[in-house]
Parts: structure tokens; C-alpha cells; sequence
């Protein structure tokens, strides 16, 4: 039988479910996290409250690997925000300031997954713990999908900028010859 869900815990669930939802709406509307976007600014601000959430959560009694976890999303979502900031990296500040948020994504899932196969369904979870391999072979799983993921969207990335640069040079070639 899993363990009982503390108050906070449901809580934190059901904030992590906004994330979830906007994240997984913006990679099917925008194939990207677009944080100037309406599901871009939800998801950073439910990925905020629902990492700060995660801190106050522990069945080990301290810090844990859901604490890790919620500290490198953290990480990752600051650095996909500072990238375009940084004149040196101009070239490929796309490319990381995506990979920053589907990271973010991903590791958002990895204790979704873990605790979802070992409390559900109720009277007889998938999953024992952690460690099972249920919860070895979904983690395996996402992890393919992130990596397969994260290359199609740079590869789509370069299209966009492809088509960019183009429509930019037809429209400055324009201008130069009807000026």
C-alpha cells in the first residue's frame, strides 16, 4: 500500500499540474517554451511555485533527489532567460534558451513520473519505489524522448532562423532595387 499524501503534498501537486499542462501546450502551439508568451509566463510562474512547493516535501526527513531536481530546473530556467543576454553567445542563444526550457520540462516530469508509478493505482501501485523497474524503464523512456525532443527542436530552430534570414535578405534586396 503507498503512502499516505500529506496536505502539502496534494497541494503541490495539483500546482505542478500547471506547469505541466502549460508546458505541454506550448510545445504543441509553439514547438518551444515562448516565455513572452501567455503559457510561457504560466509555466515559469507554476514551475516557480511548484519547485518551492517540492521544498517543503521530504519522506526522507531532508533534503532529497526531488529537492536536486526542482534546484536544477531552477537553474536551467535562469539560464535560459540570461542566454540572450550575453553578446558572445548571440549565435546560439536560441538553441540553449530552448534547451534551458525543455530541460526544465524534463526534469519537472522525473518525480511526476517516479511518484505516479509508485502510488498508482491506489490498491496496487506499478511500482515499488525508485528504484523498480517500472520507474527505471519510464525515466529510460523520457529521457529518449527529451534527447530525441530536444534535437528536433534545434533542428526546427535552424529552420526558422533560416527562413528568417531569408525573408531578410528578399526584403533588403527588395528595398535596394525599387529604391
Amino acid at each position: 500500500m503507498p503512502h499516505p499524501i500529506s496536505t502539502l503534498g496534494a497541494a503541490h501537486t495539483l500546482i505542478s499540474l500547471i506547469p505541466a499542462v502549460a508546458g505541454l501546450y506550448s510545445f504543441v502551439r509553439y514547438r518551444r517554451i515562448e516565455p513572452a508568451s501567455r503559457a510561457g509566463r504560466i509555466y515559469l510562474g507554476g514551475l516557480l511555485l511548484a519547485v518551492f512547493t517540492s521544498f517543503g516535501l521530504s519522506s526522507s526527513g531532508g533534503f532529497n533527489a526531488g529537492h536536486a531536481l526542482g534546484i536544477m530546473a531552477l537553474l536551467a530556467i535562469a539560464g535560459a532567460l540570461s542566454v540572450p543576454r550575453m553578446p558572445a553567445l548571440a549565435r546560439v542563444h536560441p538553441y540553449l534558451s530552448q534547451l534551458g526550457f525543455t530541460f526544465s520540462f524534463f526534469l519537472l516530469w522525473v518525480p511526476g513520473i517516479n511518484e505516479t508509478l509508485t502510488r498508482l493505482p491506489v490498491a496496487h501501485p506499478f511500482a515499488e519505489g525508485p528504484q523498480s523497474p517500472a520507474v527505471r524503464g519510464a525515466l529510460a523512456a523520457w529521457l529518449a524522448i527529451f534527447v530525441v525532443g530536444a534535437v528536433l527542436q534545434a533542428g526546427w530552430l535552424r529552420v526558422q532562423r533560416r527562413r528568417v534570414r531569408l525573408s531578410d535578405s528578399i526584403g533588403r534586396s527588395r528595398t535596394a532595387h525599387w529604391g
